[in-house]
C-alpha cells in the first residue's frame, strides 16, 4: 500500500518528484508533523559556486525551510581535504586551505538566493565540518568511532564496490571518506539535534552510515531521505551543457546563458523540471508540460524565468528574456538592425547587454585580431582549430551573416559598433571596442 505523509514537506517531496528514498518515511512523517525539524545536506567545497547538477538538494533545503523546519547547510571544509569518492573513476585534486575557504564564502553567496539564514527556529545556519574534524585525534577517533564500521558492509556499498570492480585505486583516505560524513550527522545531531540528512541517491550508503553510526552512540532516531540521480531524456548529465558545467554564480556562468539553458530544455523534460526546479502551483507544471507543438516553447519560458529568477532575481530574468527574444526573434545584430528599426543603437546594446560581452581595447587589436582568436577570446571556442572547424562547417557568424573566410580580421573599424558573434543557433556573443 502506497503510504500518503501527512507532513507538508514530505508532501511537496512525493508530489513535486523529489523523493527516492527514505530511510523510515512514516517515522520521518510523524518527526515533522511535531515542530520545526533541522535538516542539513553537505557539500564539498571543491569550486567557488554550486552548478545545476546540486540545485535539486538546494531546493529540498529551500523547501525544508517553506514548510517550517531548519535548513542546516554543512559545507566540508574538513572532507573536502578528503575528498568524496562517491561513484568517481579517479581521486580528487586536494586543495589548499585557503582555496576551500574561498569556495565557501562564494558558496554561502549561492546559498543566499535560495533560503534566508537566521537565528529563529526556521532560520537557516551554514556551519563547516572542518570544525569538528579538524580537532580530531586519531587514535581516540579510531577507538570511539571507528569501530561501530563494518569493512565487510562498506565494501558491499555501491559507491565503493563499483570503483573496486573496475579495478580503479581507491585510497585509504578516500576510504575514511564515509566514516567521516558519518560523524558529522552525529555531531549535527549532539549540536542542533539534527535528525535528518537529505542527498542524491548517490549518497545512500553514506547516509545509512551516519543514521546507525548516531544511533550506536547517542541512542537516537535520525532518518535519511535521498533523491534521484536526475538525467536529460537524452541521458545526459544534469548541469552540464556545451559549455561546461552551468554554475549558479553569475559571475562563472552569465545570466543570459543560465535563462538560455533552461529555455533549451528538450520537450520531454519541461513538465518534471518545473515541478523540481520551480515553485509554480503543481497543476500549472502539470498544464505546462503537456503543451505540444509550438506552444512547448511557452512552457519553456516559463521554465527559464522562474529558474531564473530564484537564482538571479525576477529583473535579471526579464532582462535575460528580452535579450533573447532581441537576438533570436528580431535578429538584433549591430547598427544595421537599428537603422532599419528606427531605433539607436546605445537602446539596443542596453537590451542586449546580458549576453556575455569581450572588451577589446585598441592595444589588443592593434592592426587587428583575427576571427579566430576573437572565436576563442569570446568563449565560444575551446581553440583555434575549434573555432577553424566551426567556421568550415557553416556554424560561425558576424551579424547573423556567415563567415567563410578563417582569415577574417577584426580592426578597430570593425567594431565602430558592437558586433554578435554566433557558434551555432544557440551561443551568441557580443564584441566591444573599450576606450
Amino acid at each position: 500500500m502506497t503510504y500518503h505523509p501527512k507532513s507538508e514537506f514530505l508532501q511537496v517531496m512525493t508530489e513535486r518528484g523529489y523523493l527516492a528514498d527514505c530511510t523510515d518515511l512514516q517515522g520521518l512523517d510523524k518527526a515533522l508533523a511535531a515542530g520545526a525539524l533541522p535538516g542539513y545536506i553537505g557539500f564539498d567545497a571543491t569550486a567557488r559556486s554550486l552548478h545545476v547538477g546540486s540545485l535539486i538538494q538546494i531546493m529540498m533545503l529551500r523547501w525544508l525551510q517553506k514548510t517550517g523546519h531548519k535548513p542546516l547547510v554543512l559545507m566540508g571544509g574538513g572532507t573536502t581535504k578528503v575528498g568524496d569518492p562517491s561513484f568517481r573513476a579517479d581521486e580528487r585534486p586536494l586543495l589548499t586551505q585557503a582555496q576551500i575557504n574561498d569556495n565557501i564564502a562564494g558558496i554561502r553567496a549561492v546559498f543566499a538566493s535560495y533560503i534566508d539564514f537566521g537565528d529563529g527556529p526556521t532560520g537557516a545556519v551554514m556551519l563547516d565540518n572542518s570544525e569538528w574534524l579538524d580537532g580530531l585525534n586519531y587514535l581516540d577517533f579510531l577507538r570511539d568511532i571507528g569501530r561501530h564500521f563494518s569493512v565487510n558492509r562498506m565494501l558491499a556499498f555501491e559507491s565503493v564496490k563499483s570503483r573496486i570492480d573496475r579495478e580503479q585505486s581507491l585510497s585509504f583516505l578516500e576510504f575514511n571518506y564515509m566514516i567521516l560524513q558519518a560523524y558529522d550527522f552525529l555531531e549535527l545531531y549532539r549540536r542542533f539535534g539534527c535528525r535528518l540528512q537529505m542527498g542524491g541517491s548517490d549518497q545512500w550508503g553514506n547516509i545509512v552510515n551516519g543514521i546507525d553510526l548516531t544511533r550506536r552512540v547517542a541512542g537516537a532516531e535520525v532518518f535519511g531521505l535521498t533523491s534521484p540521480l536526475l538525467t536529460t531524456s537524452d541521458g545526459r548529465k544534469m548541469g552540464k551543457s556545451a559549455g561546461g558545467a552551468v554554475w549558479l554564480d553569475a559571475g562563472m556562468h552569465s545570466v543570459f546563458d543560465f535563462w538560455q539553458f533552461w529555455r533549451n530544455t528538450a520537450d520531454a523534460d519541461v513538465g518534471r523540471f518545473l515541478k523540481l526546479y520551480t515553485e509554480l502551483p503543481l497543476d500549472e507544471c502539470a498544464r505546462l508540460g503537456a503543451l505540444g507543438g509550438a506552444e512547448i516553447n511557452t512552457a519553456k519560458i516559463a521554465l527559464a524565468n522562474a529558474v531564473t529568477t530564484l537564482a538571479h532575481g525576477a529583473e535579471a530574468a526579464k532582462a535575460a528574456e528580452e535579450t533573447a527574444r532581441e537576438v533570436f526573434e528580431k535578429g538584433v545584430s549591430g547598427p544595421m538592425s537599428a537603422h532599419e528599426s528606427g531605433e539607436d543603437v546605445a537602446s539596443i546594446q542596453g537590451r542586449v547587454s546580458s549576453l556575455p560581452t569581450l572588451k577589446l581595447t585598441r592595444e589588443e587589436l592593434g592592426k587587428g585580431l583575427s576571427i579566430v582568436q576573437v572565436f576563442v577570446r569570446s568563449g565560444l571556442a575551446k581553440s583555434g582549430k575549434d573555432a577553424k572547424r566551426l567556421i568550415a562547417e557553416g556554424g560561425a557568424r558576424l551579424n547573423d551573416e556567415p563567415i567563410t573566410d578563417p582569415g577574417l580580421v577584426l580592426d578597430a573599424g570593425a567594431l565602430a559598433q558592437p558586433v554578435k558573434l554566433s557558434a551555432g543557433k544557440k551561443r551568441h556573443a557580443l564584441v566591444t571596442l573599450d576606450g
